[in-house]
């Protein structure tokens, strides 16, 4: 009977564990393969896709919306959904715009610690932009960049895709870099099908915001176009198919 009961306990326990600590990590080309996992795409066209995460805020959002309107480019914008619900005119904007919105959990927890948890951060970010633009978000982008096997599959499961930033595009700007710095890590380093990795909230964003106007100068002037991550995926699975 003891036995019995051991065997039990052990196989619970271990259905309970994997399920709240799954934290097996495949390497990049495993997960690429789901088709639903993007770092970049495959492209020789001169297209690339800016990203800012963990916004809307109240100045630098703003900011970084004239910059890109002035330069007639698009972005994606992953939103903690907090932030989304205290500045809902924001994200209206973003919107109208025609730039993407995508989920980057509610409260911007680091360490998951289930599925369930993942699920209900999503969920409440989900429903709170379709509250506000009437749309709806299949992006999601990993906070911290962390991903493994819970985290990917949850968001795959719950119908989204996964979208990382290219490795050699991550400018590190909530270390607060010097203007000249962000500049130079993005366009010593663009290649087609890039996805670069900003910030327009965190901190203190200002040498981003300035930054972006000298980094959208610079590459268009070399023939870059700059679309919304959808956009760009589209544009490889067109070309690429």
């Amino acid at each position: 009977m003891i036995k019995k009961v051991l065997i039990v306990f052990c196989v619970l326990f271990s259905f309970n564990y994997t399920h709240l600590v799954d934290a097996s990590t495949k390497n990049r080309e495993e997960y690429e393969k789901l088709g639903k996992v993007f770092w970049d795409v495959n492209l020789e066209e001169k297209f690339i896709a800016l990203t800012f995460d963990d916004g809307p805020h109240p100045a630098y959002t703003p900011q970084i919306l004239d910059v890109l309107l002035k330069h007639q480019a698009k972005a994606t914008f992953f939103v903690m959904g907090a932030h989304a619900k205290k500045y809902p005119d924001i994200i209206k904007r973003q919107a109208v715009e025609g730039h993407e919105i995508g989920n980057h959990t509610f409260n911007h927890i680091y360490h998951q610690k289930n599925s369930d948890q993942l699920k209900d951060e999503l969920d409440h970010t989900k429903k709170a932009i379709h509250e506000i633009t009437g749309k709806k978000t299949n992006l999601f982008r990993p906070v911290g960049g962390i991903y493994n096997d819970l985290i990917i599959h949850t968001a795959i499961e719950n119908g989204y895709d996964v979208i990382m930033w290219s490795w050699h595009q991550d400018t590190k700007d909530w270390k607060s870099p010097s203007v000249n710095n962000i500049v130079n890590h993005v366009t010593s380093n663009v290649q087609p099908g890039d996805i670069v990795l900003l910030h327009d909230a965190g901190g203190n964003r200002s040498q981003t915001v300035k930054a972006l106007d000298v980094v959208l100068t610079v590459l268009k002037e070399e023939g870059y176009q700059f679309v919304t991550v959808s956009e760009l995926i589209k544009i490889s699975h067109t070309k690429y198919k």
